[in-house]
């Protein structure tokens, strides 16, 4: 395609992205002079160079538009909501018609006569009366597999259309595009001064791409260079290497921060996308958006693209009720909706927070099981979050009936396996009536990160830098802090707090050695969210900038690693997944065992208006009861080959006397979990006037500490009424009515 034609199409979708941004603001300030004559510079620019470069239906549409803006600017007309659906539409319009440019080099095919018809009405001093089929690019599209409206994301047409150009370098403010007439520059006011595309200069993106992959190899070649120089005792060659070094690494820098762009570009379409759909849906919403300024790669950015528009139509469509609804539900009846960016643990998070109606568990186990996805028996055995988790099922949908936003159960699995392909992941928080959130943790880049090199067992591993909090060598006699033990979990008090503690070769599966485990050990404080772990391993060498390489299907399916590197001398190295090494350790029950040790002495009893701290546990597959610390003597993980029977009732042999084992689930009549045989028990230790007392429960969640009133509500047999902890109702154990139904059951005449 002419060269020229390609820079008036980019620039043109430049400029039709920055319109419907003005055409947003304007409809809370309808008098800014700014806004609109910033409206009218892009139209006068796209007409002005259509002429010219002979595109007839272009001029005709942009002509009416411009004329319209002129009026406006000029005060002579006031902007309402049928003169802002008017210049929306013909933005629409002007959009299919580039998207046919960029396909063919000519203009479609296509009639333009109502919308002109509307903006000369729209001239007039009366109101415009709405079209009922106005011209729009109502096109069904497909982006990263995810179903799209070209009416609702606004610069999908262009971006669509197949250009090889990338608009990275974009600016989200709000200055004019490049105008190829002087009229234009005049109007501006502003002819000195340069504008974002005259500072810019369009790449295409394979020409990015290969630059990248080429910096990657340049990176490894250094890295063999350096390896290879440290075996010669030669200062020139030294100091030409360190240069090499300096350089590449600069190089690199500046690569990565020309493919790096701030989520606005990706966010810019977002209030004309919710506009959109709150108009279809007939609902109110408030749309806030934080962390624009977070950037990310360019190719992460691409991939998430999709998804994330889809989620956000996900919230409007699924999430946020209707106005009357939420009234009813004693609600605000406008929505809120906010999207959030933010840097965590060496990644960027994405979330979409909405107030709405929730997911319904009951509607999708429902749905599940009329579709054949699952049997009433399978539902039963599932816990609260595996129910959630069928959102994400090929084929899945609880929409009713099918839209052009939804209803075919196309969109979340392809959410989840497209996040999931570029490294990252994709989770979902709900309450009913309350909301929902969506959380994306996405990796910064997918090529180069610094990491740390490190040896377990004669076998080199690299521990990203961000996940990396600090180096330790504990056990030594310059550092004599010993090894304890809380259960099964290994500590060492690091500044006056418990941390836990695991060994990368254990982890692992390597057989063990003899080593004991209380000796002289190296130590990385790894951090994954909130949670803070201390791996042990063999020997540390270097921080190195290492190129991501990603794994094979095999090695894929172990959570322990993220990806592999080529080291120097041409070894390979596996990458660390710091989240996986903490689910493979338990890192999460370590620290609830800690958490609980730190708070076992805690004295008050729940008395009104008292402190007190409480052990959150699940019962079944999804009840959660609270046990107030000051009841519990221990938790502790019981090996399940290690319960025997006395009579009918299960026993197990603990510290020097016998325990009664008593499943929770059974004392509150509900449905038991789903066990795992041969898995540890997981039993909270409760000293009673008849011995030790074991509760099996599902899981030990957390341990949470507020300043509490019982309330005194009727949640059923063997709970005492309940607390609201950290802002969540939550039911308290009734210990003395689990110790009467054991007497009942014969508990204690039977074990002896």
């Amino acid at each position: 395609m002419d060269e020229i034609v390609q820079e008036f199409l980019a620039e043109s979708a430049e400029g039709l992205e920055q319109f419907d941004r003005d055409i947003i603001e304007l409809e809370t300030n309808p008098s800014s002079h700014d806004h609109l004559s910033s409206a009218f510079r892009i139209f006068h620019t796209i007409k002005g160079t259509s002429g010219f470069l002979g595109y007839p239906l272009l001029e005709e549409v942009t002509h009416g538009a411009e004329t319209l803006l002129s009026l406006l600017r000029d005060q002579e007309l006031v902007l309402d909501k049928n003169r802002t659906n008017v210049l929306l539409a013909a933005g629409d319009t002007i959009r299919v018609i580039l998207a046919a440019i960029g396909d063919t080099g000519l203009e479609p095919d296509m009639n333009v006569d109502e919308i002109v018809a509307r903006l000369k009405e729209a001239q007039s001093s009366g109101t415009p009366q709405p079209s009922v089929n106005p011209p729009s690019p109502a096109t069904q599209s497909s982006e990263n597999g995810v179903e799209t409206n070209r009416d609702a994301v606004g610069d999908d047409s262009a971006t669509g259309s197949g250009l090889s150009t990338d608009q990275q370098d974009t600016s989200q403010k709000s200055s004019p595009p490049v105008s190829t007439m002087p009229e234009s520059q005049l109007e501006s006011g502003s002819a000195g001064a340069r504008s974002i595309t005259d500072r810019t200069v369009r790449v295409d993106v394979e020409l990015l791409d290969t630059l990248m992959r080429q910096v990657g190899e340049l990176v490894l070649a250094r890295n063999e260079v350096i390896s290879s120089a440290d075996h010669f005792e030669d200062i020139a060659l030294s100091q030409t290497v360190s240069r090499l070094s300096l350089i590449v690494s600069e190089l690199q820098e500046g690569v990565m921060k020309t493919r790096m762009q701030p989520l606005a570009h990706m966010w810019s379409s977002l209030p004309r996308l919710v506009r959109d759909l709150c108009a279809q849906f007939n609902k109110k919403v408030n749309l806030e958006m934080d962390g624009g300024e977070t950037e990310l790669d360019r190719t992460v950015l691409e991939a998430i693209r999709g998804p994330f528009t889809h989620l956000i139509r996900n919230s409007l469509d699924h999430g946020i009720e209707d106005p009357d609804v939420r009234v009813a539900k004693g609600k605000q009846p406008t929505g809120q909706l906010t999207v959030r960016a933010f840097h965590e643990g060496g990644q960027v998070v994405l979330e979409t927070i909405d107030d709405g109606g929730g997911i319904n568990l009951e509607k999708v186990a429902s749905k599940a099981i009329s579709t054949g996805l699952l049997s009433q028996e399978q539902i039963d055995r599932m816990s609260q979050r595996e129910i959630i988790e069928l959102i994400f099922s090929p084929g899945f949908s609880t929409a009713e009936k099918v839209t052009s936003v939804s209803g075919r159960g196309v969109g979340m699995d392809v959410v989840r396996s497209n996040i999931e392909s570029i490294g990252g992941t994709v989770d979902v928080y709900s309450e009913f009536d309350r909301g929902t959130t969506f959380r994306i943790r996405i990796p910064l880049t997918l090529a180069i990160i610094p990491a740390l090199l490190i040896s377990s067992r004669q076998q080199r591993f690299a521990i990203p830098q961000p996940n990396l909090v600090e180096m330790l060598h504990i056990g030594t006699q310059a550092s004599p802090t010993e090894i304890e033990q809380i259960g099964e979990a290994s500590v060492f008090r690091l500044r006056g707090d418990l941390l836990p503690l695991v060994r990368l070769d254990k982890l692992l599966g390597f057989p063990d050695d003899g080593r004991p485990s209380d000796g002289p050990a190296t130590v990385a404080v790894l951090q994954d969210d909130e949670l803070k772990f201390g791996l042990i391993f063999d020997e540390v060498f270097e921080t190195q900038e290492i190129v991501v390489k990603p794994l094979g299907s095999l090695v894929k399916q172990i959570d322990a690693f993220a990806g592999a590197t080529i080291l120097g001398d041409g070894s390979v190295a596996l990458i660390l997944d710091v989240a996986g090494l903490a689910s493979l350790g338990g890192i999460k029950d370590a620290a609830i065992r800690i958490s609980f040790e730190g708070k076992s002495s805690h004295e008050d009893k729940i008395d009104e208006g008292s402190k007190s701290a409480f052990v959150i546990l699940r019962v079944g597959e999804n009840r959660t009861v609270a046990i107030p610390v000051d009841q519990i003597a221990r938790l502790e993980e019981i090996e399940a080959n290690d319960v025997e029977k006395s009579g009918e009732i299960d026993v197990v042999q603990y510290r020097g006397s016998l325990m009664r084992l008593v499943r929770l689930h059974e004392v509150l009549g509900i449905l038991g979990h789903t066990v795992v045989p041969g898995e540890p028990l997981k039993v909270v230790v409760h000293e009673s006037d008849h011995g030790p007392i074991g509760f099996v429960v599902a899981d030990m969640v957390d341990v949470l500490e507020d300043t509490v009133d019982l309330m005194d509500v009727d949640s059923g047999y063997g709970l005492a009424g309940a607390v609201v902890l950290h802002g969540r109702v939550t039911d308290v154990l009734d210990l003395e009515a689990a110790i009467l139904w054991m007497q009942r059951e014969g508990f204690f005449a039977d074990a002896r």
